[in-house]
């Protein structure tokens, strides 16, 4: 194939280049249409509010953390983005946020410690299950559920492909606003920083560019305070926006205040019921037999594993058929073996009377045993 723009020459052997850039950040139409949490059975509502359930425990944990805002926002763009990779069913929606916060703090310039993070989204929880907030033991479990943030970390840089860059529309904001000669109305300035940084919430950046969500949130300001802008033609014309990507991006921005207040731990709830639902699946999987190879019933007369039945309820329900199937077969053998001998004479006595009187023998040898055990050289 011939190589792209960019391409490298090492040696004799030509390379492709690598190419970043922000348009890379924003996803297409399929991509954002049908997610992975969907391919997971995960339904759309409960999707959204997951998504915005974490962004804002990251904004949360920033503010505790006393991180600055950029770094907030940079990791909740980042949240956005990796799930429109991963599926929620599959990875923790409040590791990833905690990953988020971390790496999002490093790459602002504002590291944290992870024993912060974790102590922070520890606070979170307590005080969102409305319990009394008690510290973090240093245990076993936490050094697990460290590692697993560094992991959550580490996979979030490799699904982003190391592009974690992120152009805010903060600045974007205030130099539009300088244009349209409104900076002086800090009324106005304000709310559509305010607005903007709800946007983060949604995933209007993984679908927009940054100057469309800025005139969006200046818009949408506008519109509230009943302040007139520019309209013929219309201002944002001068920034690139077209008046469908601003309705769109205003859409999604005042859905945020008519949803309703969810529990998290609902939503936990779901998740879980849809990962045993994929691990119930992936067990009777195993268990069946595949087309085309016979089934061990025609052969050995029994199944060790019934197909109807996960390996691994047959294990810990029921016992192994193998020694109640050979105890069957032994009896049948006796009793065939009964039969038979019950039907031939032996020494021309029939086998009634024979045991008959072996039993009366023995009768008699039980009540002699002790003379005989007595005189053992008589015996």
């Amino acid at each position: 194939p011939v190589p792209g723009p960019g391409a490298v020459l090492i040696g004799d052997r030509l390379y492709s280049g690598v190419l970043i850039t922000l348009e890379n950040c924003l996803l297409p139409e399929h991509t954002l249409r049908f997610t992975p949490s969907m391919s997971s059975g995960l339904d759309p509502d409960t999707e959204t509010e997951l998504r915005v359930t974490g962004c804002e425990l990251i904004q949360a944990a920033g503010i505790l953390l006393r991180l600055p805002q950029v770094a907030m926002a940079t990791g909740q763009v980042l949240f956005q983005r990796f799930f429109y990779t991963k599926s929620f069913v599959k990875h923790s929606m409040e590791h990833v946020s905690m990953a988020c916060v971390h790496l999002a703090s490093k790459i602002e310039e504002a590291p944290r410690r992870i024993r912060d993070v974790i102590n922070v989204f520890h606070r979170l929880r307590h005080l969102r299950e409305k319990k009394k907030p008690v510290p973090l033991i240093l245990d076993q479990e936490y050094v697990n559920l460290k590692n697993q943030i560094i992991k959550a970390e580490r996979r979030v840089l490799k699904e982003l492909g190391f592009c974690v860059h992120v152009k805010h529309p903060h600045k974007i904001i205030v130099m539009y606003l300088q244009v349209l000669e409104c900076e002086r109305n800090q009324h106005l300035v304000q709310t559509s920083w305010n607005y903007m940084n709800d946007s983060l919430r949604t995933d209007v950046f993984v679908r927009f560019q940054p100057e469309s969500i800025a005139c969006a949130c200046i818009y949408l300001a506008a519109r509230t305070l009943e302040i007139p802008l520019p309209n013929r033609p219309h201002w944002f014309l001068l920034f690139g926006a077209t008046e469908e990507e601003i309705q769109e991006i205003c859409l999604k921005i005042l859905q945020l205040y008519t949803r309703k207040k969810v529990d998290l731990s609902d939503l936990e709830s779901k998740i879980e019921k849809k990962k045993l639902a994929i691990e119930e699946a992936k067990a009777q999987a195993k268990g069946l037999v595949p087309e085309g190879v016979p089934s061990l019933d025609n052969t050995s007369g029994f199944s060790p594993i019934p197909k109807n039945e996960s390996p691994k309820e047959v294990k810990g329900n029921k016992p192994s058929p193998l020694p109640v199937q050979a105890m069957k077969n032994a009896k049948r053998k006796t009793e065939g073996a009964k039969r038979t001998s019950s039907n031939s004479p032996v020494n021309g006595v029939q086998k009634g009377r024979e045991s008959r009187s072996r039993s009366g023998s023995r009768d008699q040898s039980y009540s002699r045993s002790p003379s005989r055990s007595a005189s053992p050289k008589h015996r």
